[in-house]
């Protein structure tokens, strides 16, 4: 798009000065032609022309937007906002910096939304062409990107163990393509939106096409416990990787104990900290030692002989 002025004065230089003040930039950022030469009054008395120029300068897009913008922030009294502009292809990025620069992002975004849309529609009529123009402000759109990541997959598992759906608050077009992309990451889980214009949202629900059974806590083999009682003990059949146990105990898997010498005392008799244990009157027997259960032992002591 060209942006063009014409000026009038009494030199070349002077109708540039007034063509650029026209246009609202420097001289010196301005392109021009001559349209026509000052000529002096002959004798001081007759003929004579002024100075005729046509300044003019391409403008972008992104440069348009940002002239929109600055307007804007002016009327909200935001006059010291300094521009930086990343410009791509058909797109343009504007990190805005300044002081209170939070104002402009609003609640979850919204003020920063309405003026990152309005400035689209700005650039957009330069050329007539789609060009997009995303504006930020303190890194805030890459923070939200990431709590939306996280919120999408929070309730996308959320939504596979309930077997319920769930609907989130109208975003705009930008923050649901991202909600999406992270619902796709969860197994079982799928979105779509609803909603016409401002109350457009997703819906987060359990695919009926990939359905996942949710996995239920202890292992237990179809979701119950087997519980037998055999000869005053119980046996307990865990499919979950944790092992079973059993109150039967198998001789062969027996331990056979330390033989010590007995420790006597004046009155001939074992103390409370030393026991004797051999073959004949002690025997110490443990269980079957199994991954996941903690060792213990059983002993049984014989009357005396």
């Amino acid at each position: 798009m060209v942006k063009e002025a014409f000026g009038i004065g009494d030199t070349i230089n002077d109708a540039l000065k007034a063509a650029c003040k026209e246009l609202g930039i420097d001289s010196e950022k301005a392109q021009y032609e001559v349209i026509q030469e000052p000529e002096k009054k002959k004798f001081g008395l007759f003929g004579g022309n002024p100075a005729k120029v046509r300044a003019y300068i391409e403008i972008t897009p992104a440069q348009k937007a940002c002239e929109y913008l600055k307007s804007v922030l002016s009327c909200m009294g935001l006059n010291d906002i300094e521009f930086e502009v990343t410009e791509e292809d058909n797109t343009a990025e504007i990190n805005l910096k300044g002081e209170d620069v939070g104002f402009i992002i609003g609640r979850r975004g919204e003020t920063l939304d309405a003026l990152q849309y309005l400035a689209g529609l700005v650039a957009n009529h330069v050329d007539n062409q789609y060009y997009r123009v995303t504006i930020n402000t303190g890194n805030y759109r890459e923070k939200r990107e990431v709590t939306l990541e996280n919120l999408g997959k929070k309730l996308a598992i959320k939504a596979v163990k309930t077997g319920k759906s769930i609907n989130l608050e109208p975003m705009n077009p930008y923050e649901r393509r991202i909600i999406h992309t992270a619902v796709q990451q969860v197994n079982g889980a799928i979105s779509f939106s609803e909603g016409e214009v401002l109350d457009r949202h997703v819906v987060i629900a359990p695919d009926p096409k990939n359905p996942v059974k949710p996995r239920r806590s202890g292992g237990y083999h179809g979701g119950k416990s087997q519980r037998q009682g055999k000869g005053g003990g119980r046996s307990g059949s865990y499919n979950g990787g944790r092992g079973s146990s059993s109150g039967e105990y198998k001789r062969s898997s027996y331990k056979q104990p330390i033989e010590r010498k007995p420790y006597q005392n004046k009155y001939n008799k074992p103390s409370d900290d030393e026991m004797i244990t051999t073959s004949s009157t002690f025997s110490q027997r443990s269980p079957i030692e199994k991954a996941g259960l903690p060792l213990f032992s059983k002993i049984e002591t014989k009357g005396d002989e």
